[in-house]
């Protein structure tokens, strides 16, 4: 089994976002304060492209769904910390962020759902950060695979963790795996009744379902 998370390079100009601005942890929303604190985030949050990531999230997302993605990462970090599983750190704070995306906004949705749409956002914005092919399809896949009852037996590691924070958060399960973290990160950065919100946010897409033989709006 592999050591354990990959650790994040900062590159040089033309690489991962490089161009985009640094983004302080203190600019960022007071809400993501008790979570940017810890260690698994802060570490990241001097690489480009996870500021990029970060600084889109807050344009995109209410405030109790980007709180959410946070925990995701971080309960997704604490499994794979766990279990000694390599992975794509940056690459998942990133798939993170986007992964609720689809869920906002007023575009209709075709196959795939919310999900789909999501992974689409995500592949936007890693293309105009200039993230290679072969790293794109593993982390649009991962975001939209994530609401599967179980991960595919082919998936990788971004999208087996993704899928294990995004479900730990909302409906604790796999919490046996990471004893205490949901809790804790929940204390630290409350969301009440967020389950409730994710449904109905849920329900509210069934509108923007595209039917088969409909026509597609413009995106």
């Amino acid at each position: 089994m592999a050591a354990g998370p990959e650790e994040p390079e900062v590159p040089g100009s033309g690489a991962d976002g490089a161009d985009s601005p640094f983004v302080a942890p203190e600019s960022l929303p007071q809400a993501w304060q008790p979570l940017l604190g810890r260690p698994a985030l802060a570490e990241l949050l001097g690489h480009p492209l996870a500021g990029a990531a970060l600084t889109e999230m807050r344009r995109l997302l209410p405030p109790h769904f980007a709180v959410h993605s946070l925990r995701t990462f971080l309960l997704a970090d604490a499994c794979a910390r766990t279990h000694g599983t390599a992975y794509d750190r940056v690459g998942l704070l990133a798939a993170a962020a986007f992964h609720d995306v689809g869920l906002v906004g007023r575009t209709r949705l075709g196959r795939g759902g919310f999900a789909a749409r999501s992974a689409q956002l995500l592949d936007a914005f890693l293309a105009r950060h200039e993230v290679g092919p072969g790293r794109r399809t593993a982390l649009t896949r991962a975001v939209r695979e994530h609401m599967r009852p179980f991960p595919a037996r082919d998936a990788g590691p971004e999208a087996r963790l993704l899928h294990f924070g995004a479900w730990l958060d909302v409906v604790g399960r796999g919490a046996r795996q990471v004893p205490g973290d949901r809790a804790r990160l929940a204390g630290l950065a409350p969301t009440p009744r967020f389950a409730v919100s994710f449904s109905a946010r849920m329900l509210a897409c069934g509108p923007r379902r595209v039917l088969p033989g409909s026509p597609v709006a413009p995106r």
